[in-house]
């Protein structure tokens, strides 16, 4: 992607609030603990959420894992809410330096590696946020995976459902 457009992309992002709506009908498929989770992401990450998941219904994918999943990929960011500086900084250092990224993200959300730390890490806290709430076991790898490299031939239900999940959160 060309800096360009990550940085369209990243005003796009930042400026969105959830349509009441949509955030209803969305959290209707949520339990109760889990919907609290969703409240508690930042407004841009529910909008974004929000987007992955019509994404999803708008191509008749209707896994109701999949779907929670689309709501709540990235609600390990509200454990540690990251700025608009952390989110820039992330967006240009990533295409430059993917490698040292991750390896910075793999320390403490402190200092000037907090953005990284939040950007790698963010899977794993989502996942463990989910779980104490009750998720699926499913629900807890979707989250869990949603980061990672995919795998070539996916042989799991997990692997068939991050590819739509992927792709669906790639498109926004």
């Amino acid at each position: 992607m060309s800096l360009a457009y990550r940085v369209q992309q990243f005003f796009r992002v930042m400026s969105a609030r959830p349509d009441a709506a949509e955030r209803e009908r969305a959290l209707e498929l949520l339990d109760s603990p889990l919907a609290e989770l969703f409240l508690q992401m930042s407004l841009p990450d529910q909008a974004h959420a929000l987007r992955v998941f019509s994404v999803l219904q708008d191509h008749a994918m209707t896994d109701p894992d999949l779907l929670a999943a689309a709501l709540l990929h990235d609600v390990g960011k509200s454990i540690h809410q990251p700025s608009v500086l952390d989110r820039v900084i992330v967006v240009l250092t990533n295409p430059l330096f993917p490698r040292k990224v991750v390896q910075w993200g793999e320390s403490e959300p402190e200092g000037w590696r907090r953005p990284f730390s939040i950007a790698v890490q963010h899977p794993r806290w989502g996942a463990e946020l989910v779980a104490a709430h009750g998720a699926s076991p499913l629900l807890v790898e979707l989250i869990h995976r949603h980061q990672e490299t995919p795998t070539p031939k996916p042989q799991t239900t997990a692997d068939h459902l991050l590819v739509d999940l992927r792709w669906a959160d790639s498109e926004n």
